[in-house]
């Protein structure tokens, strides 16, 4: 689904595809998604400074591929910003931002995206590949945390990537399938061979 945002799926592709890849390659929440600024990417650390909840602050990796993603997005931003106002581009600290721009001629306005637009695109896009409706930020968070765990990273730091206070709420990552358990009993265990 994160390798296939296209024009048919997308009103703003390249903007979508970033937002997939940082709720994929990065593990964020919607709301730590949307809360985003400018600011809050440190290019030169490969790092991003995500607001979760309870105020509480950590840094995330920015992978190469979502790096590549943003910055595509991040040219395609400021044009549209600056087409929205002559020779004189408005600013915003959000990262990410409407199609419209709506908001950002209002005083202190943002044209941020909204958390409701964020799970609009993502669904949208789901259903046009052919997967369920069900489909939301949220599965994404998840299938980052399953697919690190699948590939031998630490519960601890899996914790620490996305944000959770307790260690209990990271083991709903740690629940395999019957399938998964077979195959490392028939690969592992002397009496299955």
């Amino acid at each position: 689904m994160v390798d296939s945002v296209r024009d048919d799926a997308a009103s703003w592709p390249t903007r979508d595809r970033a937002i997939l890849e940082m709720l994929y390659g990065c593990g964020i929440r919607n709301a730590e998604l949307t809360g985003l600024n400018l600011e809050d990417i440190h290019w030169a650390n490969e790092a991003i400074l995500v607001r979760g909840k309870g105020q509480k602050q950590r840094y995330v990796p920015l992978g190469d591929v979502a790096a590549a993603a943003l910055r595509a997005y991040l040219a395609e931003r400021s044009a549209r910003l600056a087409a929205a106002e002559g020779k004189k581009a408005p600013s915003t600290p959000a990262l990410f931002i409407n199609l419209r721009l709506r908001g950002l001629a209002r005083a202190g306005g943002e044209a941020r995206l909204t958390t409701r637009s964020v799970g609009r695109i993502v669904k949208r896009i789901a259903v046009l590949r052919g997967l369920s409706a069900d489909v939301h930020p949220h599965t994404l968070r998840h299938a980052f945390g399953t697919h690190l765990l699948e590939e031998g990273a630490d519960l601890r730091a899996i914790q620490e990537l996305l944000g959770h206070e307790r260690l209990s709420t990271t083991q709903r990552y740690t629940q395999l399938t019957t399938a998964q358990l077979t195959e490392v009993y028939d690969k592992t265990h002397p009496r299955a061979r």
